[in-house]
């Protein structure tokens, strides 16, 4: 039986969710943020944040970065930060093949020297954290503690924080400041525009083997109201319209299958409750001046 990407005349699926650096779409603040990172980079920056919302694209920029920094990099990258310090000495050594053996204290003069003897090579030793808003305090101190390894011309290692919001909210607290302070840079990567969602769902279609436009204008428009101009929902809500049309015999994806598709979507139906609590509590909030200002007339 025919697939329903192979349907529509397509080598592989065009929207999966694992972050395939072949499908990274180069929207203005992804690619400003990638272009920034490898000049401050090679600028030797010690400390570097990335910020976006849920399924705006940061692992995926974390691993375009990942697979296309030089080779003079050597790179550790750590996809769980819930670890205590001593957690994370141990898994930034195990990346860069260091003995992960002994306490804290140890492991950070183990990696001081490692990273004195890539100096001494001409490499440059960068950790990659992603989802780092849930590094606990500790190891947030702990990270800080690392990006103070320097000789007396540079920085021994630079770190990358990838992250939602709530890693900024907690970088402003008087606990973290001394993190703060040292970000050299700071990047926000953005929901994508009407006019980008198009781009990007061509995109993807492009490179999954399709040149044709398979969904309408109007299934795009829709597309980018009901994902907000999320790339992740744009995936999940996009596969889905797609396989609909597929399963109906539509040789397009239309407005009513992007729609369908929406309202099979959890994630979309919590963000149209959201907003009408908010809604609801502002017309709450309206009728009670309105009720006050009755009375006082009264």
């Amino acid at each position: 039986m025919i697939t329903w990407w192979a349907y529509f005349g397509l080598r592989e699926p065009p929207f999966g969710l694992t972050p395939d650096t072949e499908f990274f779409f180069p929207a203005q603040p992804h690619q400003d943020a990638y272009e920034t990172l490898r000049y401050a980079l090679e600028a030797g920056e010690g400390f570097l944040v990335v910020e976006g919302e849920v399924g705006t694209g940061k692992t995926l920029l974390l691993r375009r970065l990942l697979n296309f920094l030089p080779e003079r990099w050597q790179v550790a990258f750590v996809p769980n930060p819930g670890l205590d310090p001593r957690g994370l000495y141990a898994a930034i050594a195990h990346e860069f093949s260091v003995s992960a053996e002994g306490s804290s204290e140890d492991l950070l003069h183990r990696l001081e020297r490692h990273f004195i003897a890539l100096a001494q090579q001409g490499r440059q030793p960068v950790v990659l954290i992603d989802e780092a808003q849930a590094l606990p305090a500790d190891t947030l101190e702990a990270v800080r503690l690392l990006t103070n390894l320097e000789t007396e011309k540079r920085k021994l290692l630079q770190v990358v924080l990838f992250g939602q919001p709530e890693l900024m909210i907690r970088l402003h607290d008087k606990s973290t400041r001394q993190i703060l302070t040292r970000i050299s840079f700071h990047a926000v990567l953005r929901p994508l525009g009407r006019a980008e969602v198009a781009t990007y769902v061509q995109h993807r279609l492009k490179v999954a083997g399709c040149d044709s436009p398979l969904f309408t204008r109007w299934a795009q428009r829709r597309l980018w109201r009901v994902s907000r101009g999320l790339p992740r929902l744009i995936n999940i809500i996009a596969a889905k319209a797609m396989m609909l049309a597929y399963g109906l015999g539509a040789e397009q994806v239309t407005y009513r299958h992007v729609n369908v598709a929406a309202r099979d979507t959890l994630a979309v139906r919590q963000m149209v409750c959201t907003r009408m609590l908010v809604w609801g509590f502002a017309l709450l909030g309206l009728f009670a001046i309105a009720f006050s200002g009755l009375r006082l007339l009264g």
